[in-house]
């Protein structure tokens, strides 16, 4: 099958230093998102980018491959993940290597499972999306969402001020997991999450943004929970 799983793991991380080869629960965290690409085999290739050779050893402890080392321009802190994607799969193309269809797999997603991928797959596949990913629940409505102005509540939209919580709509978040998208389309258009994309719902358990220590303790703690 033409797909590739690709892992941005730069050796870089000002808020939690080398973030994405620290131990979390006694695995450096890269290991899960390595684990559940190769075990889900929806992917020809499982490959990380980084710019740092101790990530390199890890990754291809774990089973990934690391064809080629990132370049600094988009090693540093100002690169998108569109930019270090578009450096891949131009890698690959110089290569003779072409790919249907990539997932941009976070090494900080220890929640990501190969069921997770593949029912991303299969919606990606069946409805035609340019892009799916995953999308969890706010935990309280957003039209009830109020504003601080010198210590002074003010509503974002007033006119929801005395509605149910159970009869306004439902809002989503990117769970910043992953993105399993199109190459050709993503390669035309350089962009990731194009109009023609696709959510899939998860619970408020099975992800948690890690950018503080506080976050990590946190996304700990939930995994611990889910695997009980």
């Amino acid at each position: 099958m033409s797909n590739v799983a690709i892992i941005p793991a730069r050796g870089g991380s000002k808020r939690i230093p080398r973030k994405n080869s620290r131990p979390f629960l006694g695995k450096p965290i890269m290991g899960y998102a390595i684990e559940a690409a190769l075990e889900c085999g929806l992917f020809s290739e499982v490959m990380v980018s980084t710019d740092d050779n101790g990530i390199a050893n890890i990754a291809r402890t774990y089973g990934a491959s690391v064809p080629f080392m990132r370049q600094p321009e988009t090693a540093d802190d100002f690169a998108t993940t569109a930019d270090v994607l578009l450096e891949v799969l131009k890698k690959y193309e110089a290569q003779k290597q072409v790919f249907e269809y990539a997932c941009c797999l976070y090494p900080t997603a220890p929640f990501v499972t190969p069921d997770l991928l593949k029912r991303a797959f299969t919606t990606l596949a069946e409805k035609q999306f340019d892009t799916v990913y995953p999308v969890q629940p706010f935990s309280f409505p957003i039209q009830r969402a109020v504003r601080l102005q010198d210590s002074t509540v003010q509503w974002f939209q007033p006119e929801h001020a005395l509605t149910r919580s159970q009869d306004l709509e439902p809002a989503y978040h990117d769970a910043g997991q992953f993105y399993f998208f199109r190459v050709d389309n993503f390669l035309k258009s350089g962009v990731l999450i194009p109009k023609n994309s696709g959510g899939i719902i998860i619970s408020e358990l099975a992800a948690h943004d890690i950018d503080t220590e506080v976050d990590w303790q946190l996304a700990e703690m939930k995994f611990k929970m889910q695997n009980v």
